[in-house]
């Protein structure tokens, strides 16, 4: 169950900022250990910039969620760019279609509890990742 939902458009760097800093306000919010906000900072982060160059930019919904006793957050990262036409080949380190160190999505999914990719090429990336407290 959703308790309170941002959600950001990404079309310069300042929006990445502010992403960054909407996700470090909600996850103190929760009460995110430090190590943990940390994590899905960075994982956040990096994908908001990777919607913002890869993507054309687009939009970052932010869910505080409820789940029984637990409470986390959801992010999406949705465009309408390109898409990724292998997205195994994505997800592996080292692997990079621009001049980055290759660590942005593989990455982003080991600093995060759930992580789920939908893109197809010509209509663009859907990427949903949980960090749960």
């Amino acid at each position: 169950m959703s308790l309170k939902t941002e959600r950001l458009p990404v079309s310069t760097e300042a929006h990445v900022v502010t992403v960054r800093q909407t996700v470090r306000k909600l996850a103190v919010e929760i009460k995110l250990s430090l190590v943990d906000q940390t994590k899905i900072v960075t994982a956040a982060s990096e994908l908001a910039r990777n919607l913002l160059i890869y993507g054309g930019g687009g939009e970052v919904v932010i869910d505080v969620l409820e789940e029984r006793a637990r409470k986390g957050l959801q992010i999406q990262f949705i465009d309408r760019g390109p898409g990724i036409p292998d997205i195994e080949l994505a997800l592996r380190d080292g692997y990079t279609s621009g001049s980055g160190m290759g660590l942005g999505l593989g990455g982003a999914r080991r600093l995060v509890n759930e992580f789920e990719l939908v893109s197809n090429p010509g209509q663009g990336t859907h990427i949903t990742i949980r960090r749960w407290k």
